[in-house]
């Protein structure tokens, strides 16, 4: 294929000068740092009956999952793009052509940030009225009125005003970094005096005696599923970074494994030394094991003080949002040139609605688990493709690369079965609790699956690449002397 022939959005591709890039200290460790300390995730870090087999085991898994995520779903897509300078849709054209690239991963990514806006539209309105309004306003006109609303608002500030929210985001995480502190403080004091038989328990995921495996596969499932795209965005961050090694080691070294770590151990902590609080109403607004909860910080912190953290927490939340927004707005105009963005953003921006209104977006879980299932296979092949090409970028390959397509297909389907199965039933909870319809059971469970799409996904591109179409010449390219 001759550079003629290429896409124009992969033929003016042009690689980020090494002159405009920054430390990873600062780009790569600080936006990603950034996302974990979003309340959405460590307030999910002590659910599920991760603490039924006590605190040990939930912080080897919480350090299992973080290892995995910055190994197999951050480090390849860093250092990509710090050799190329290029951004994850054009590197991503070795792994699926420059015809398929232009969908998966650039389109996927868009799509996938619109479930991102309602899981963090659900929850921060979420917080917010139930602090001011009591918990039995949860899920109820209120909460879900506020949800569609700053939906709107952030889609709107995404696509047209990120500018002004930027002077400011890089402030932001100062309030949950101070609020974690707070809760450490506050709980510290009686995690030795924790007994696991206090906490929720875990569901026997793979059978009789083996809550300790569920324990892993709860606590692996949800920070990998939630950390899944922005590994694949890695390549994004580290286009900014001058230094290929440092931005992956050092940046996931401190932004992914670090601060998934250290956040999650916190909010661990917060709920163990809670649980075992000698105040039973402290100990109560524990059980729901959920550090960002609202009657949780009442009983922790007094009601006033409560108030400001959660308004705090919510406006922390609120770049996360704009910039998941902003993402997918520009995915879609790259794949829809022709099309006005302001249609297609809506589009997008409605179905996150949706998502808010049915309360699908509650199940953080659900949510996550897709994701997870969506970009696990990207990331395998994007392993399988820089080891097959002696650790470098092969370039744009012509069309649609099968191998890529076929792994991607296949790693999707084992990975999203389960979520798939739990979201039907999430949808049907009410029909089945009153016995008009069954729940859906396929007899087995897939363990872990963001982590075997990954897997999957990694091993047909190795099986798969005599299937590989030939690459082609980018025009301008700043690795082929690395």
């Amino acid at each position: 294929m001759s550079q003629q022939q290429l896409p124009n959005y992969v033929a003016s591709a042009t690689p980020n000068p090494l002159a405009n890039r920054a430390g990873w200290l600062a780009t790569t460790a600080a936006g990603n740092a950034g996302v974990m300390l979003w309340f959405v995730y460590w307030q999910n870090v002590p659910g599920g009956g991760v603490l039924s087999h006590g605190i040990c085991t939930a912080i080897a898994a919480l350090v299992a999952a973080a290892a995995i995520s910055f190994a197999l779903f951050f480090y390849v897509p860093a250092r990509l793009g710090a050799q190329t300078g290029l951004p994850l849709y054009i590197v991503g054209t070795s792994v699926y052509g420059v015809k398929g690239g232009f969908y998966l991963p650039g389109l996927l990514m868009g799509v996938l940030q619109y479930g991102w806006l309602a899981v963090n539209g659900y929850f921060s309105s979420l917080l917010l009225v139930t602090t001011f309004a009591g918990k039995d306003a949860a899920n109820g006109t209120t909460h879900l009125t506020v949800g569609v609303i700053w939906t709107i608002i952030t889609a709107l500030v995404g696509l047209g005003g990120m500018k002004y929210v930027g002077k400011v985001a890089s402030y932001l995480p100062i309030i949950p970094i101070a609020v974690l502190v707070i809760l450490l403080v506050k709980t510290i004091g009686g995690v030795g005096s924790f007994e696991a038989s206090k906490a929720p328990q875990v569901a026997e995921i793979f059978g009789k005696g083996s809550g300790t495996l569920s324990v892993f596969h709860v606590m692996i499932t949800f920070a990998v599923g939630f950390f899944a795209t922005l590994g694949a965005a890695g390549c994004d961050f580290g286009s900014g970074n001058k230094n290929e090694r440092k931005s992956a080691l050092g940046g996931g070294g401190v932004g992914v494994f670090g601060s998934m770590v250290v956040t999650g151990i916190i909010a661990l902590l917060a709920i163990a030394g809670t649980l075992a609080s000698k105040d039973p109403l402290i100990a109560k607004a524990a059980a729901g094991a959920n550090p960002a909860d609202a009657d949780f910080l009442k009983a922790l912190l007094g009601g006033t003080f409560a108030q400001v953290i959660a308004v705090a927490l919510v406006i922390s939340a609120f770049p996360a949002a704009c910039v998941s927004s902003l993402i997918g707005a520009n995915s879609f105009k790259s794949v829809f040139p022709k099309i006005n963005p302001l249609l297609t953003c809506a589009v997008g921006t409605a179905a996150a609605i949706v998502l808010v209104v049915t309360q699908v977006a509650k199940d953080a879980g659900i949510v996550f688990n897709v994701i997870g299932a969506s970009f696990g296979p990207v990331c395998g092949a994007f392993l399988a493709e820089y080891i097959l090409s002696g650790r470098k970028w092969a370039g744009p390959r012509e069309g649609w690369n099968l191998a890529g397509w076929i792994s991607w297909a296949v790693g999707f389907i084992v990975g999203g079965i389960t979520p798939a199965v739990a979201l039907i039933n999430f949808i049907n909870a009410g029909a089945i609790a009153k016995g008009t319809t069954k729940a859906l059971d396929i007899g087995f469970t897939v363990p872990v699956p963001p982590v075997s799409a990954f897997i999957v996904g990694f091993a047909l591109y190795f099986l798969l690449a005599g299937l590989r179409s030939k690459p082609v010449e980018l025009p301008s390219r700043i690795d082929t002397a690395a």
